[in-house]
């Protein structure tokens, strides 16, 4: 499988660990913060980038989803009330992102239709044909090797069904792109550590999103997996993007 520049970068460069250990140590100790530090980061846009990713779903109407890095539980919640699905299924490698979505959902009164694993993206537990559709927010970026995750998702998917991605890119404009490197690879940062929050993770998370394969650069590799269709949309002034594509067949 080829391997991309982001698959190499990791959030403790001092560590001697694997990247996969790496990012579940990192959202192990963010998971408790982890949501006010999204809202407060992207001034709650990031809200508003869910909801319309998920609406690219409506015309499939599925009932049985896979949410692969579910984290908190946002992308499944907001499914779970867009979408109306039988059941979610939403799976991570972090146990305690896990332990913060089971409270939420609890909260919700959506313990009947979201349901929530620890596992590992790039080996999902279940078998081929399984899922009608499956979605990932800012997680792709987070894989160990993009192409093996993006695999998988494709395998667990019925054929002719959808997988949705939605990701950070990097804006065209030169000052939106200068603003929005200073604000990823300086602000960020700096804002984490006066919360008390790790800096290094949120110096990863503007490196990782930097050397990401974006827009056309990333549908190429979605076609060379095997989707089929694919597409990609731009998001307020291109700060991130969202990703569409299915498996062949019927």
């Amino acid at each position: 499988m080829e391997s991309f520049p982001h698959d190499h970068i990791v959030p403790f460069k001092k560590s001697g660990s694997a990247k996969k250990q790496q990012v579940t140590e990192m959202f192990d100790r963010l998971a408790s913060r982890y949501d006010f530090m999204n809202r407060f980061l992207s001034a709650g846009i990031d809200v508003s980038w869910r909801k319309k990713a998920i609406k690219k779903l409506l015309k499939d109407n599925p009932k049985q989803i896979l949410d692969v890095a579910t984290g908190t539980g946002d992308m499944a919640i907001i499914a779970c009330k867009l979408l109306n699905p039988e059941r979610i299924t939403g799976i991570d490698i972090s146990g305690e992102m896990l332990k913060i979505a089971s409270k939420k959902i609890e909260k919700e009164g959506l313990e009947q239709k979201i349901h929530l694993q620890q596992g590992d993206s790039e080996t999902i537990n279940y078998s081929k044909n399984t899922f009608d559709a499956v979605m990932v927010a800012f997680g792709v970026r987070n894989f160990e090797n993009l192409e093996k995750g993006l695999k998988e998702m494709l395998r667990v998917v019925k054929p002719g069904s959808i997988v949705l991605i939605l990701e950070f890119s990097k804006p065209r404009g030169k000052v939106v792109r200068s603003l929005y490197n200073l604000y990823m690879n300086i602000a960020a940062p700096e804002i984490a550590r006066w919360f008390k929050q790790n800096k290094e993770a949120y110096t990863y998370l503007g490196e990782s999103a930097n050397a990401f394969p974006d827009r056309q650069n990333f549908v190429d590799i979605m076609n060379n997996v095997g989707f089929s269709d694919t597409k990609c949309k731009s998001l307020s002034l291109g700060i991130c993007c969202i990703y569409t594509g299915r498996k062949s067949g019927n």
